[in-house]
């Protein structure tokens, strides 16, 4: 026979008095009125400390300059103005820095390098149509080219002939983007400005795209007129 246990078992009044007393200790809460996580507690006290250090600087009275949480950040008048952005600055990077973001329209063709696709669109670097003549390049530019066109010794047909983008663009940005492709890729070639741009369209009307042979005759013609000091004024197109 087992010897007796040291601890009597409980019985049901002994259990009934335990919980009482837990209940005692601490009460049922009802749904919804639980504490607050210890994370909400320290979220608010987050939010508490950035609140007083905007509220801070309105002691003294408020000033939508100092208390402004944007203040640091050159955001600009959503506005805009009418000074030009470039003013003051040099007009050929500029027009580089313009015509760069005009290209777009030109390099799907001539693609980012300038070297065009071989047999379809012709390159622009080094190219004799580029820094050659600046009517010629303008009046190809204005009302697009159609037919077989030679580049460099090599012939190009373009599959449906190059659009003209005189009316898609101002006289200022197709200016800049032929001052663009006249000096990249290894190009040095003079600016062209907005003002033979619009000499240019004053004098032609013409309304069909132009052929190789019809350009013939604008093939060493420059456009008159002053170009800035700089880079652009002064570049010599490189020996053929």
């Amino acid at each position: 026979m087992s010897a007796p246990s040291s601890f009597p078992n409980p019985d049901s009044n002994d259990l009934d008095r335990l919980h009482a007393a837990v209940k005692r200790e601490k009460a049922d809460l009802e749904p919804g009125r639980e504490p607050a996580p210890m994370w909400v507690l320290f979220l608010f006290m987050i939010i508490a400390i950035i609140a007083g250090g905007q509220l801070g600087p309105m002691a003294g009275g408020f000033s939508f300059d100092v208390s402004n949480p944007f203040a640091a950040s050159n955001f600009g008048d959503p506005r805009g103005s009418n000074k030009d952005p470039g003013a003051g600055a040099d007009p050929f990077q500029v027009a580089m820095k313009k015509g760069a973001s005009g290209y777009a329209v030109c390099g799907g063709c001539h693609q980012g390098s300038g070297l065009g696709l071989a047999g379809q669109y012709p390159p622009l670097a080094g190219s004799e149509w580029v820094l050659g003549g600046t009517e010629r390049l303008i009046r190809v530019v204005q009302h697009g080219l159609v037919g077989q066109v030679t580049v460099k010794g090599q012939n190009y047909n373009f599959p449906g002939g190059m659009q003209g983008f005189g009316a898609a663009m101002s006289a200022g940005d197709l200016a800049n983007v032929l001052t663009y492709i006249r000096n990249n890729w290894g190009n040095e070639g003079t600016m062209i400005t907005k003002e033979m741009v619009e000499k240019v369209r004053a004098e032609e009307k013409r309304a069909t795209q132009w052929t190789m042979a019809d350009l013939e005759a604008f093939k060493d013609k420059n456009v008159p007129g002053d170009i800035p000091a700089g880079p652009g004024a002064t570049a010599a197109a490189p020996a053929p």
